[in-house]
């Protein structure tokens, strides 16, 4: 391709829209442009890179004996009813209606269609297993669009279901998938971590999630060095206990000291000694709920929601106007005597002589005990940081910040069952053993561009890159003319490199500000040395540059080129499944 009939409208300055490095130069180096919030049409180069990573993913998933097919964006009502997910996956579901009322939704997954496709067209055990993916493109009504391609209402993702007859067959689809991710994120140049996760609005009984590491990515993962690794949302950590000798319960006055801070230190005690009590109003539940723990903890609403069988926008702290319905005082709350449902932080049975609101205006009662004063379902509820204590091996936990690109669940039975996807036997019939496997398409790229970008601009690894090699004549005409020109017919004619030559009119300056912010891997630039067989070689990654001989550049072009696709870079923090 010719520069000057590629569209690359690059930009000078930083968009306001965008913060994070992936959003600002994707952005800047013309690979996108925003079409509303959290909206996005892809450029040539952008597009050209996305096929780049399909392809990756498309080899390895075709390694294992998955097949591809294109299921439809669009979704009938009827599908999410049988599964019981239309009511309860919340407003993040686009919903609409047809000219005849008839409701669907625009798939932010694909669960109810690729079952309702197998109950179809799957019949007997001799079928199985089997394991089906499509690349396409999903819809989310995110409230706050937000990081480019890291949150928005459009998205490009893969997502494949496996059907096994029995939970060994699940288990060697999810041993497949497993290790095919790994796969491809090597490929994709991608350090990350392979973390145990929740289930969330999927379901079903394991997950892991494969984390691009990145001080950008919203999500935070808990690990240790023993080879324990969560993410946040599923992470779990021994207990602390404070068990001493009970003591005498007693009231106090604490005018006005309404906050953790300011109860420890008006009555001049540690916040791990005090019992953090919040209100919560579920909808779906209708009644109010106190969750109860340590005042140095925080409350992990995924845990919650998964204990209450409830989803995550069915649930929200009461306000201040409700807690005073209830004949209560905001800051002086406490599970003494209480007439609504109560859940504990496991902590709280290990924890002695509490200090904890006394349900009075200003008051608190200190010394108070488990069973002895208070009561309530014990649950592990707190969320995990780093220095809290790993349950497998006794040591501080760590903690990282990452990019989910990938997720794998254990299904199991939950859609096979509710959906009738059965398969026959001589015994008769029998529900399908599922699993599901999601790679975030579009967010892998900007991942890549997370953790291989500098401060000229992006630095494409290789296999990745919308074109290898780019040829820039430091002026398109005379001697260098002919020589970029006969180049670049050698490399895309020839060696079948996919090669840029940049054939614009503008300064030197200008071209190499450019490639340096667009990041192709390779550039050869055709300069004032040609008249004596000498080029300058310069290598994105790190801007190495070196002086080459015209009779040289073809063969160290290659070695370059081949040994980058001979060696992945191995990039996975080992984690093996079931450590």
């Amino acid at each position: 391709m010719k520069a000057s009939n590629l569209l690359i409208p690059t930009l000078k300055e930083t968009p306001n829209e965008a913060v994070i490095p992936s959003h600002i130069l994707l952005l800047r180096a013309g690979f996108m442009r925003k079409l509303v919030a959290g909206v996005y049409t892809y450029l040539p180069l952008g597009l050209k890179t996305l096929q780049n990573i399909e392809n990756v993913i498309r080899k390895e998933m075709n390694k294992k004996g998955a097949q591809e097919i294109l299921c439809s964006a669009l979704q009938p009502k009827e599908l999410w009813q049988e599964s019981g997910r239309w009511e309860k996956y919340g407003p993040e579901l686009m919903r609409l209606k047809d000219r005849h009322n008839r409701e669907f939704c625009l798939g932010p997954t694909h669960e109810e269609i690729f079952t309702d496709l197998v109950r179809n067209e799957v019949k007997s055990k001799k079928q199985l297993p089997l394991n089906l993916y499509q690349i396409q493109t999903k819809y989310r009504d995110e409230m706050r669009p937000r990081f480019g391609l890291m949150r928005g209402r459009e998205f490009l993702m893969k997502d494949s279901y496996s059907f096994d007859i029995d939970e060994k067959g699940l288990d060697k689809s999810y041993q497949d998938m497993y290790e095919a991710y790994s796969n491809i994120f090597d490929n994709l140049s991608l350090k990350y971590q392979v973390v145990e996760a929740d289930t969330g609005a999927i379901g079903g009984n394991a997950s892991h999630q494969f984390m691009a590491l990145s001080e950008t990515g919203e999500s935070t993962i808990i690990y240790c060095n023993c080879g324990y690794a969560a993410d946040q949302e599923k992470a779990n950590s021994l207990s602390r206990s404070f068990e001493e000798g009970e003591k005498q319960l007693e009231i106090v006055e604490t005018p006005q000291q309404k906050t953790i801070e300011d109860v420890s230190s008006y009555l001049k005690v540690p916040q791990s000694k005090i019992a953090k009590s919040l209100i919560y109003y579920s909808f779906a539940l209708k009644e109010y709920i106190m969750v109860v723990l340590l005042g140095d903890r925080e409350v992990n609403l995924i845990k919650l929601i998964n204990h209450l069988d409830i989803a995550e926008h069915e649930i929200a702290l009461a306000s201040e106007q409700q807690i005073k319905e209830l004949g209560l005082f905001n800051g002086f709350v406490g599970p003494k005597d209480l007439k609504i449902r109560v859940i504990l932080d496991e902590e709280i049975i290990h924890s002695n002589n509490l200090v904890m609101g006394a349900n009075i205006e200003n008051k608190h009662f200190i010394n108070a005990n488990y069973q002895r004063d208070f009561e309530g379902e014990v649950v592990d509820i707190k969320l995990v940081e780093a220095n809290h204590i790993c349950s497998k091996c006794g040591q501080p936990l760590k903690q990282e910040k990452g990019i989910e690109v990938g997720q794998i669940f254990k299904l199991g039975k939950k859609y096979s069952k509710s959906m009738n996807c059965n398969y026959l036997d001589d015994d008769g019939l029998h529900p399908m053993v599922m699993g599901c496997y999601g790679i975030g398409v579009s967010r892998s790229l900007a991942s890549i561009v997370e953790q291989h970008y500098d401060s000229n601009g992006i630095s494409w690894p290789q296999q990745i890159a919308p074109y290898q090699v780019v040829i820039i004549p430091t002026i398109y005409e005379g001697l260098n003319k002919e020589y970029a020109d006969k180049l670049y017919n050698k490399l895309n004619k020839e060696y079948h490199i996919e090669t840029i030559l940049d054939d614009r009119d503008s300064k030197p300056g200008f071209k190499f500000k450019d490639w340096e912010l667009i990041g192709i891997p390779y550039q050869i630039i055709v300069g004032r040395g040609i008249g004596d067989g000498i080029l300058e070689y310069k290598i994105r990654e790190g801007l190495k540059k070196e002086e080459v001989r015209t009779d040289d550049i073809l063969k160290r072009l290659m070695e370059d080129i081949r040994s980058a696709k001979e060696k992945p870079e191995k990039r996975r923090k080992k984690v093996l499944l079931g450590e």
